[in-house]
C-alpha cells in the first residue's frame, strides 16, 4: 500500500490551517498518515479522544485537504493507534474506565458568557493556558445546569490540545471515594496514592460529596497537598462554595479558598437569548429572534432547561412537517407550571409589612428602617423566583450581585437563629403567593 510522503502530508494540514482554522489543534502534528489505498488515506490517532474530535468535526475537511493535495478522489478514515504505537505520555495511553467522559461540545468556542459566569470563564480561561500556575486550586460553584461541567471540561480540551501528552484525570467526587474505599480493603493504598498524585491536572466535579466522609476527607487533603506543592493543577466544582459544604474540615476550607472561588449564577436574559442562539446554531434549527427571546422570557432557570425547550420545538417542528414559529413555541411551553412570582410582588408585600416605601427599598437610603427590609426583599426574591443575581440587583436600583449575596446570607444567619424572623418570613411568603399574582 503506498506510503504517504511527508510533503503531501505537509500539503493537508496547510489546507486545513488556511481553508478551517477553527478546526486546527495543536495535537494535529502527532497524527500519524498511515496509507492511501482504495482511494482512502488512513490517518493514525494517539487516543479516542482524538479520534471522536476528528470524526465529528474534520472528516470533510481531512478528505477535501487530501483531494486537494494529490488531485484525487480520496476519503478520509480516522483509527486509533494501538497501544503498542501509543506515546508513552498521551493522555489517554492507558484510558481509564472511571473517568468522565469528555462532550466534544463543551469547548470555551462553545461557551456563552454574560454578566452571571464572566469571572468564571476568565479563570478557566487563565488555567487552560497556564495550569499549576494561574489560578490553583480552582473552586467553581452554582446550582444544577448553570455551566460547570462545561468549563471542567472546555479547561480539559484546551489543556489536552496544547499538550496532547498531559495527564488530564477528570472524575466524580463519587468515583474518587469508591477508589479510596475499595484501596484501603484490598491493601492498595500505595496504587491509589500513586494514580492520584501523579497527575498533571486533577479535575474533580461535585466536590460536596466529601461531606461526612472523615476518611476520605483525610486522604484528599494529603492528595491535594502534594498536588499543589508539585504546582499541578486542582480544579473543583460544588453546588455551593467551601464554607457552605457541611461538615468539611476547615484545613480545606481554607485550601479551597487559597485559590480563586468563581459563582456560576443564573443567567440573566440576554445571556439566555444568547445562549439559545448558541445551541440554535449548533443544532442547525432554524429559530426566529422573536422565539428565542420567547424562550429565554419564559424560561429563566438552568441551561438544561433552555436546551429541552428548543429540542422539544425542533421534535414539533420535525413532526409537523412545519417551520419554528412564535404560535408553535406559544403552544410548545404553554405546559409550564402556573405564572411566576415577580420581584415587583415580593417588594409590595415586604413594604407593606415594614411600612416603607417600595421606592425607598430600591433607593439609596441606608438607614436601618430601611436597609433590613432590603434585604428580606432580596433574600425572598433569590429563595423565590429563579431571577440571577444579576437581574434581582436590577430592581435594588442597579445594586451589583456582591450586594444580593450579602443580603442573602445576613437573612440566612438570622433565618437559623431567630425564630421571629423565620414566621415573619413565613408570613411575608403567604402574603406573596396570595397577591394573586
Amino acid at each position: 500500500m503506498p506510503t504517504v510522503p511527508t510533503a503531501i502530508w505537509n500539503d493537508v494540514l496547510g489546507h486545513i490551517q488556511v481553508n478551517h482554522p477553527q478546526l486546527m489543534r495543536g495535537w494535529f502534528s502527532t497524527l500519524t498518515p498511515q496509507h492511501v489505498s482504495g482511494g482512502v488515506l488512513d490517518i493514525l490517532a494517539a487516543n479516542d479522544a482524538q479520534r471522536r474530535y476528528l470524526e465529528k468535526h474534520c472528516r470533510f475537511a481531512l478528505s477535501e485537504a487530501a483531494q486537494a493535495a494529490t488531485d484525487r478522489l480520496i476519503t478520509a478514515k480516522i483509527s486509533v493507534r494501538s497501544d503498542d504505537d501509543n506515546d508513552e505520555g498521551s493522555v489517554e495511553a492507558h484510558p481509564d474506565p472511571d473517568q468522565l467522559a469528555f462532550n466534544q461540545d463543551y469547548t470555551f468556542e462553545d461557551f456563552v458568557t454574560g454578566p452571571s459566569n464572566r469571572l468564571a470563564h476568565g479563570a478557566a480561561v487563565a488555567v487552560a493556558g497556564d495550569p499549576g500556575r494561574a489560578y490553583n486550586p480552582l473552586f467553581v460553584h452554582g446550582a444544577v445546569g448553570l455551566g460547570k461541567t462545561h468549563l471542567l471540561q472546555a479547561i480539559c480540551h484546551e489543556v489536552i490540545d496544547k499538550n496532547p501528552g498531559t495527564h488530564c484525570y477528570y472524575i466524580s467526587c463519587e468515583t474518587f471515594i469508591n477508589h479510596f474505599m475499595e484501596a484501603v480493603e484490598s491493601g492498595a493504598l500505595h496504587e491509589f496514592r500513586y494514580r492520584y498524585r501523579h497527575v498533571d491536572v486533577l479535575v474533580i466535579d461535585d466536590i460536596q460529596f466529601l461531606a461526612e466522609r472523615e476518611r476520605s476527607q483525610e486522604e484528599f487533603f494529603h492528595t491535594f497537598n502534594t498536588l499543589f506543592q508539585s504546582q499541578r493543577q486542582i480544579i473543583l466544582s460544588a453546588d455551593c462554595q467551601p464554607s457552605e459544604i457541611p461538615s468539611l474540615e476547615e484545613r480545606l476550607i481554607s485550601r479551597f479558598n487559597s485559590g480563586l472561588v468563581a459563582l456560576l449564577d443564573r443567567p440573566c436574559t440576554e445571556t439566555r437569548m444568547a445562549i439559545i442562539r448558541k445551541k440554535s446554531k449548533l443544532r442547525c434549527i432554524e429559530a426566529p429572534e422573536d422565539v428565542v427571546h420567547l424562550i429565554a422570557t419564559r424560561i429563566d432557570t438552568n441551561i438544561r432547561d433552555l436546551e429541552g425547550a428548543l429540542a422539544r420545538l425542533d421534535a414539533l417542528s420535525q413532526a409537523t412537517g412545519e417551520p419554528i414559529s412564535l404560535a408553535m413555541a406559544e403552544a410548545s411551553l404553554g405546559n409550564s407550571p402556573g405564572k411566576p412570582i415577580k420581584i415587583p410582588t415580593i417588594l409590595e408585600a415586604v413594604a407593606s409589612r415594614f411600612d416603607v416605601k417600595v421606592s425607598d427599598l430600591q433607593g439609596k437610603k441606608r438607614s436601618k428602617a430601611v436597609t433590613y427590609p432590603r434585604h428580606v426583599s432580596m433574600y425572598l426574591a433569590r429563595k423565590m423566583t429563579e431571577r440571577s443575581l444579576e437581574d434581582i440587583g436590577g430592581y435594588f436600583g442597579g445594586r451589583d450581585h456582591t450586594t444580593v449575596l450579602h443580603a442573602n446570607r445576613t437573612i440566612s444567619k438570622l433565618v437559623d437563629t431567630d425564630p421571629t424572623v423565620r414566621q415573619l418570613l413565613d408570613e411575608i411568603t403567604t402574603d406573596v403567593k396570595n397577591a394573586g399574582y
